[in-house]
């Protein structure tokens, strides 16, 4: 049996207090050496003191990298569209094996997020062929049949992960996805278990339990994110709601089209059209931390204690623990999409892109084989 690690390391923050950092997982011994971990974690004065103001901050005012990207559509199996947004001009300087990075941005995000482009910027500095999944609808991929995406439905990855292995063969292929696209991403993962083409992944602003996410998405303050993503995927309905005219069955599209939450919306839209009874029923069972323990690619999950979105009681820590093959790494702070803390902060990429970057790079190397030298 293989050995558990788990390391806590407690970082003062301020000179009044003390936060820990959590890192538990087989991979502990590798990722706590990380040259980005040895720096205290400071979130940034003010801005980073408060879990709302950190994720609201880092939404409207985080600076957004000049990154020209280069549109594909691809058509999915079931005739609809997806559109991958590749980072123009890397073909002139990166080798034809070069390892690929897929980019999974959140609810209604896309490859326009900051977050994103952060990402594809420095990893595309670091070597990586980058491209963004955009899922359809959001940042303006194209909608030509009457359905969307949800938080369980995979098929369009495994999709856009086939097409891109069969172009570069000799790549490796990893991939990042944050908040929901986290949540599919690892369900991708835990679907295709021991055959799963890529080489690594990470997780980051995870729900994981999509049950306790919408518990508390309907509590204080959360209730203006809850209506700001609604009405972003109101919008993205309205730009299609001739797809959906007189299509029947348990479809209520005016309630859709008047969705004042993202339960409301997927009551009404999501787990009709993907199979599912009822929302409680899509929630519970398209929750990723389902899958964590059919995970057979290496994965690194970062969540931050204060996320509002993505809360903290939602982490299946034991499922990660007791897996070899993932990790997770906790901050005190960070809010949702926020880690508004690091070299960069306020205006620049959020703290967890550089411990990113070091995993990518571990995976890399050889030095990620080490980790079965600690097994017995």
């Amino acid at each position: 049996m293989a050995k558990l690690f788990s390391l806590t390391m407690t970082i003062p923050l301020l000179k009044s207090r003390v936060l820990p950092l959590e890192i538990i997982g087989h991979h502990t011994p590798l990722i706590s050496q990380f040259i980005s971990l040895q720096t205290e974690y400071k979130p940034y004065p003010i801005v980073g003191w408060n879990r709302h103001i950190e994720t609201i901050f880092a939404a409207f005012y985080r600076s957004v990298p000049d990154v020209v990207l280069k549109r594909e559509c691809v058509r999915t199996n079931d005739d609809g569209v997806v559109s991958l947004d590749w980072v123009f001009g890397e073909d002139l300087d990166l080798s034809f094996n070069s390892p690929i990075l897929i980019l999974l941005p959140g609810l209604t995000g896309g490859s326009h997020d900051s977050y994103v482009r952060h990402m594809a910027f420095k990893a595309r500095r670091d070597g990586f062929r980058v491209v963004v999944f955009n899922s359809r609808g959001c940042a303006g991929s194209p909608v030509i049949t009457p359905q969307f995406y949800s938080a369980s439905y995979t098929e369009d990855l495994r999709q856009v992960v086939s097409c891109v292995r069969e172009r570069y063969s000799k790549s490796k292929i990893y991939g990042i996805g944050w908040s929901l696209g986290a949540n599919i991403l690892v369900r991708y993962l835990g679907e295709e278990s021991e055959a799963c083409p890529l080489s690594g992944a990470v997780s980051l602003c995870n729900p994981f339990n999509l049950v306790i996410a919408d518990e508390d998405f309907h509590k204080g303050f959360n209730n203006i994110y809850d209506k700001s993503l609604a009405r972003s995927l109101r919008r993205i309905f309205q730009k299609h709601a001739l797809l959906f005219e007189g299509i029947g069955g348990e479809y209520d599209i005016p309630s859709v089209s008047l969705a004042k939450s993202v339960r409301e919306f997927d009551k009404g839209l999501t787990r009709v059209s993907f199979g599912f009874k009822s929302v409680d029923d899509y929630y519970f069972n398209a929750s990723s931390s389902l899958s964590i323990k059919d995970v057979r690619t290496p994965l690194l999950c970062i969540q931050a204690e204060n996320d509002p979105i993505a809360p903290s009681r939602g982490i299946p820590h034991q499922e990660i623990k007791e897996n070899p093959h993932c990790a997770l790494i906790v901050t005190p702070q960070g809010g949702h999409l926020g880690w508004v803390a690091g070299e960069e902060a306020p205006f620049g990429a959020p703290w967890t892109d550089p411990v990113v970057l070091e995993y990518l790079q571990l995976l890399e190397t050889d030095t990620y084989n080490s980790l079965r030298l600690l097994e017995v």
